[in-house]
């Protein structure tokens, strides 16, 4: 079935099986940034944004997605890259194969949440899983990330 969906503000079509996860189609589509790391829903690392909702593209059936925008970490480079140094200034960048889809949670929930507690924080990033760090090297990180962000807002 052919399925017409945006990735990262362009236009694409894909034709995929009924059983086809998002997951494998993203990849196929050139987005190395979507990593399968435990094929059952629980580490993240293939997080990506689902009109702007982060979910985990192993779970998503790519049939469905037909007239939805979907963005992955190639497609927010830029705010990454500066989130990113960050992470690297509090030692929290290790190996970065989980950083991609900490990193989308991350920019996701600074859209959706405004000034939030790090008891929301460690919530709404506790299905991100980072084998090589410590989580506080990345939570020391996001609240100096979202520090700066909004004094620059201000």
């Amino acid at each position: 079935m052919e399925v017409h969906f945006i990735l990262n503000g362009k236009k694409r079509s894909v034709d995929v099986g009924a059983d086809t996860v998002l997951m494998n189609v993203l990849r196929d589509l050139g987005c190395k940034s979507v990593k399968c790391g435990c094929e059952t829903t629980n580490c993240g690392l293939c997080t990506v944004w689902i009109d702007g909702k982060s979910r985990l593209s192993c779970s998503v059936l790519a049939a469905g997605l037909d007239g939805h925008e979907i963005t992955t970490l190639e497609g927010v480079e830029e705010e990454a890259a500066e989130f990113g140094k960050f992470l690297a200034a509090e030692g929290a960048e290790q190996c970065g194969f989980c950083s991609p889809g900490f990193i989308m949670n991350v920019l996701a929930m600074m859209r959706e949440l405004e000034d939030p507690s790090l008891e929301e924080i460690q919530e709404y990033l506790s299905g991100n899983l980072c084998r090589c760090t410590g989580y506080m090297g990345q939570l020391r990180a996001i609240q100096k990330y979202m520090a700066v962000r909004k004094g620059a807002q201000s």
